[in-house]
């Protein structure tokens, strides 16, 4: 069979213009693929530019607050015990209950112990009667001056059996010492008591002691502050608000103040505790309650910044400051406390500074920008967050 040879030059002329096409549909492809590319890095690098913010320290007054985890203690909490043992014959008291001072709280079993005050009684009567009779006969001359001193002695001693069966007596009522509440009961009706055994415990609620640890930089600041005549009557900072959050978050309604500081120093931790006492009329708080101590100190004319417009490198603070050419520096700070979002600076800033707010990743030390000035007093007036 012969194969005609027509169709293959036809192919042949026709390769070439398909090829051309081919090649002009590729460089158009590829012409707008880049077009494409260029928009879309135009518009990421549009999206991912941000305005720099600047703004400066401001001087004003603040109230720094000062947290510290807290033990609640009753400034009179007792073991009561028994001071005489026997069968536990009575109860008169309830658990939680509040009793005044002189109630009667626990009877044991006093028998044995009215017997023998009745015997040493009768025994006091017998030698009274005795020493009655001496100093008759001594008036009759027949009993000697000795004889009556050595009868009142016996009597003395006597009297003074009384005295101790009496105590030993009432030792079998448990009485309360003080007003308080009353805690969980340790024995039942007729259980047998021995002597020293703990049959509850009772406090005194109505001033609360509340203990906490300070570390030896701010107990120095507070010895310092008092002797700068911010003391009152009482030794206590009057610029200082002292108050007690509970655990459940709300803040106790009444005011503390600092009622004593201990005389030594952890060595371990490098705290000192603080005792700040409560006055506590409607019973909320109860011993061995915890919390947090909220010390509220004014400072007056302090420089304060945004916490956003910070940076750390390892364990110090920076700030980039601009200059009056608009190029940036770092510099470094030294922040005395923080508040919600703000620090409170102890050095490295003046007021007159211009720091960055917005767009601290943005910059370089060294680097020439261009920014949007904003007072401080509307930055601080919006804060939400801390430093990035």
């Amino acid at each position: 069979m012969k194969i005609s040879a027509i169709p293959f030059i036809f192919l042949a002329l026709m390769l070439p213009s398909l090829s051309g096409c081919m090649s002009e549909a590729a460089s158009h492809e590829q012409s707008h693929e880049d077009s494409h590319s260029e928009s879309d890095s135009e518009e990421g690098a549009e999206h991912h530019a941000h305005k720099i913010v600047v703004t400066s320290p401001v001087k004003q007054d603040v109230i720094n607050t000062q947290p510290y985890v807290c033990q609640i203690h009753s400034c009179k909490h007792i073991e009561v015990r028994a001071l005489k043992g026997g069968y536990l014959q009575e109860i008169c008291v309830k658990e939680g209950q509040a009793v005044k001072k002189g109630d009667l709280m626990f009877q044991i079993l006093p028998t044995l112990y009215q017997a023998e005050l009745d015997s040493e009684i009768a025994e006091a009567q017998r030698l009274q009667i005795a020493l009655n009779n001496a100093i008759t006969l001594n008036q009759k001359g027949i009993v000697s001056p000795q004889e009556i001193a050595l009868k009142k002695a016996e009597l003395a001693k006597a009297q003074a059996k009384v005295q101790l069966a009496q105590a030993e007596l009432n030792f079998t009522s448990v009485q309360a010492p003080f007003d308080g509440i009353v805690d969980r009961q340790h024995n039942q009706l007729g259980s047998l008591i021995e002597e020293g055994d703990v049959l509850t415990t009772f406090s005194d609620n109505s001033l609360m002691w509340v203990y906490f640890n300070v570390p030896e930089a701010r107990y120095l600041e507070y010895k310092a502050e008092l002797k700068a005549d911010g003391a009152d009557d009482d030794g206590n900072d009057k610029r200082l608000q002292i108050e007690l959050r509970l655990a459940d978050g709300q803040i106790f309604p009444h005011k503390g103040k600092i009622g004593a500081i201990e005389a030594d120093f952890n060595n371990v931790t490098g705290n000192i505790p603080f005792r700040a006492d409560f006055s506590n009329p409607e019973g909320l708080l109860r011993n061995g309650q915890t919390g947090t101590i909220l010390i509220r100190r004014h400072m007056k004319d302090v420089f304060v910044i945004p916490q956003r417009a910070t940076f750390e490198i390892l364990d110090k603070r920076y700030v980039y400051v601009v200059d009056d050419d608009h190029v940036v520096h770092q510099r470094d700070i030294t922040t005395q406390s923080e508040q919600d979002d703000i620090f409170i600076i102890e050095d490295g800033l003046h007021e007159n500074d211009k720091i960055i707010f917005e767009g601290i990743r943005q910059v370089r030390d060294g680097e020439k920008i261009e920014y949007e000035f904003l007072a401080p007093e509307d930055i601080l007036g919006n804060q939400k967050h801390h430093a990035e």
